[in-house]
């Protein structure tokens, strides 16, 4: 059996297509799916990840960064999903606009679900987050009054987020030593980041089928993921396409996270 390859660490919070920076590795983001098992909280995760990135990433990303979200939520998915669907929300207003004002809220949203990972929304947090508010805009105009929707639609998303990969990582994690695939060099610290750009993947290209264009694209975007994953593609893309194809049997039931 060849040796795992060894690499360097690298930054997951690069576009795995388009190849754009972020400021941390926090991982991949899931987007759209069809499908009645998964797809409501898999289509709930994150948006198109290969989405022109603007000004507003470094809010956003930087709110994000820390240890703790690591490799759970991918900052430059999420801010291409609110950049595209912020003036959709019901709370939207348009005398106000992304770049200067929701980001701010949404990256708030992010990094209090983030250091607050063992709370729940109710009147307690929402007050402590109102309190620092003022701390944290900069030069948003958005008064607590109307950056509280986008702060708890952030921190919603997030939940969501870190709530369905944390249901992935026990059911590859449970399976590992199982599966016909693996290196028996490697460790399932090698595999998790595969499992979960297959998720990601398959939420990206949910209208498309696995075949060789397909495996070759994603192949080209491993290298931005891998992080400190010793596999290369050839030994990565098993997992990753297990992934894609299991997305339901790791999501079934309450799909959409709201607990009904």
């Amino acid at each position: 059996m060849d040796k795992i390859e060894k690499t360097e660490t690298r930054d997951l919070n690069r576009d795995p297509i388009s190849g754009t920076p972020g400021s941390h590795p926090v991982g991949v983001g899931v987007g759209g799916l069809g499908g009645a098992a998964a797809g409501a909280m898999v289509g709930a995760l994150a948006g198109p990840l290969g989405m022109l990135i603007g000004g507003g990433i470094g809010t956003l990303v930087g709110a994000a960064a820390g240890k703790g979200v690591a490799e759970r939520i991918d900052p430059t998915g999420e801010e291409a999903f609110w950049r595209e669907t912020y003036a959709t929300r019901p709370y939207h207003d348009a005398r106000f606009d992304y770049e200067n004002d929701y980001a701010p809220a949404y990256g708030y949203g992010v990094d209090a679900r983030t250091r607050m990972a063992g709370r729940t929304w109710d009147e307690a947090l929402e007050q402590e987050l109102g309190a620092g508010w003022g701390q944290v805009r900069g030069q948003s105009k958005l008064e607590w009054d109307h950056a509280r929707d986008a702060v708890r639609d952030a921190w919603d998303r997030s939940d969501r987020t870190y709530r369905a990969y944390d249901a992935t990582d026990r059911y590859y994690a449970a399976r590992f030593e199982g599966a016909d695939y693996r290196d028996r060099d490697a460790a399932y610290d090698d595999y998790r980041p595969a499992y979960r750009y297959g998720t990601q993947a398959r939420g990206r290209y949910g209208d498309r089928q696995w075949d060789d264009r397909l495996e070759s694209e994603l192949g080209q975007g491993w290298e931005k993921v891998r992080g400190s994953s010793r596999l290369g593609w050839d030994k990565a893309k098993a997992a990753t396409r297990d992934a894609w194809h299991g997305v339901e049997r790791v999501l079934p039931g309450d799909a959409d996270g709201d607990g009904r």
